[in-house]
């Protein structure tokens, strides 16, 4: 009888032990960073679209947080990406404007710049990135030295969907530090190795949990449906046209065949377990041109106006947050870098300009005040509460525009003339951060 107890409570005490084993291990959450190029602020139908249909991004908006007042950091691709990656205003990194086909092939971000993929994969987690990079056109910038452990996409501002090739008539497409081509819709080759990518790094076989980058070319330009011909040849520069009068469809498909991407990947996180214990985040990286719809917004891509940088923005995490969420603060691109890390208790390697929104998305309560910049090119602008202040440079000088977003988002009542003690204000922090941005900064692409 007395070796019967004995072994009952051996037993219990393994039981106890294996369970306190499981809870300390238990992994931390995979990030997964979803990333459309030129999508408007109205270009989802959670987002109030009713000519295109996204059913699975309306379902992750339901799982999750919505946001009405995310901002890309930049107006254009480059700059965005660069502020993503490093966590600080892109004008820090020297990427302030478009790193062109044709004019900055030699240039790109720093590898002496610590991005996202760098923090994560120092605590521990695989990294792969599948799609769009624009932070340098070099195998020297390559993703492969800029912390991802994967990498298959091309390095351009956009590519044949079909060809593959850039505006200057380069082929693109990469598999790590090398040029390899193949066949297929890059929309759709982005999804499939993103969904391999998750099949193959199943934290519960690899033990180390995954972030996964998926920087789509959808819905920027060359516009191209599944069933479309190539646009572009090698060795020659240049795009050939293609009817206006046919883009409003062809857009509606590229939008949608991007949100049966996004599904897969959500599908695929369920199959191996893993959607709940994952942050997935979907934003875009800047407003939409003329073909797209901003939501009513004034201006467009490239602008300092809200329709420029005011973006869709989703993000998930089931075991975490709860869904159904509708967040009015106001957010960059470079928030996600301290966001992420806080979510598994670290804090950047370096002083950077984001700011973690984790406990916004845990308790909604409302983020420190903080005045948020801009700038590309000759415009400008300084967010300070519900104050915006967007300065034009011209042979002139400069052209000043007040607005108040509380009761003007879509920026048409001009009160600079009527509160020129706010334009004094604002224009001085705006002028303070710009030189402080910039000092001993080499800028690649401005």
């Amino acid at each position: 009888m007395m070796r019967n107890i004995l072994l009952v409570l051996l037993t219990t005490l393994l039981i106890f032990s294996c369970a306190d084993k499981k809870t300390s291990t238990k992994l931390r959450p995979n990030i997964v960073l979803i990333m459309a190029d030129d999508l408007g602020y109205g270009d989802l139908s959670c987002y109030g679209n009713e000519m295109i249909q996204t059913p699975n991004l309306d379902f992750l908006a339901s799982q999750g947080v919505k946001f009405t007042d995310f901002h890309s950091n930049g107006a254009v691709c480059s700059p965005t990406r660069a502020a993503l990656m490093t966590g600080k205003y892109q004008q820090r990194t020297g990427v302030e404007g478009v790193v062109t086909a044709k004019s900055h092939r030699d240039v790109g971000l720093s590898l002496s710049e610590i991005t996202m993929a760098e923090e994560l994969k120092k605590h521990g987690y695989s990294t792969g990135m599948f799609g769009k990079w624009h932070l340098g056109y070099d195998k020297a910038f390559n993703p492969t030295l800029q912390g991802f452990d994967e990498f298959v996409g091309f390095v351009s501002g956009n590519v044949d969907y079909h060809g593959h090739i850039d505006q200057e008539g380069y082929l693109d497409w990469w598999k790590g530090g090398e040029i390899e081509n193949e066949e297929g819709y890059s929309t759709d080759l982005i999804t499939d190795y993103g969904v391999k990518y998750i099949q193959e790094n199943d934290p519960d076989k690899t033990g180390n949990p995954f972030f996964l980058y998926v920087p789509h070319e959808a819905p920027h330009s060359p516009y191209q449906r599944r069933i479309d011909k190539v646009l572009r040849e090698v060795g020659i520069a240049g795009t050939q046209a293609v009817m206006e009068d046919s883009i409003a469809t062809i857009y509606k498909e590229m939008v949608e065949v991007m949100d049966e991407g996004v599904g897969r990947i959500i599908e695929s996180l369920k199959e191996i377990g893993q959607y709940e214990n994952t942050i997935l985040v979907f934003v875009s990286d800047n407003g939409a041109n003329h073909f797209g719809n901003n939501g009513g917004l004034k201006g467009f891509k490239a602008s300092a106006y809200e329709g420029g940088s005011r973006v869709p923005a989703i993000f998930s995490y089931p075991d975490a947050i709860k869904g159904g969420n509708v967040n009015d603060q106001v957010v960059l691109s470079m928030d996600l870098l301290p966001t992420f890390l806080d979510f598994i208790d670290q804090k950047p390697a370096q002083i950077i300009d984001g700011q973690s929104i984790k406990d916004n998305l845990l308790h909604q309560t409302n983020l420190p005040e903080r005045d948020v910049f801009f700038a590309y090119g000759k415009k400008s602008f300084i967010r300070s509460g519900d104050w915006k202040l967007i300065c034009t440079e011209n042979k002139n000088g400069k052209n000043l525009e007040l607005y108040n977003l509380a009761t003007d988002i879509n920026e048409r009542n001009d009160m600079s003339s009527d509160r020129p003690d706010m334009v004094s204000l604002l224009l001085k922090k705006l002028e303070a951060w710009e030189k402080e941005v910039r000092e001993g900064v080499i800028m690649v692409a401005g």
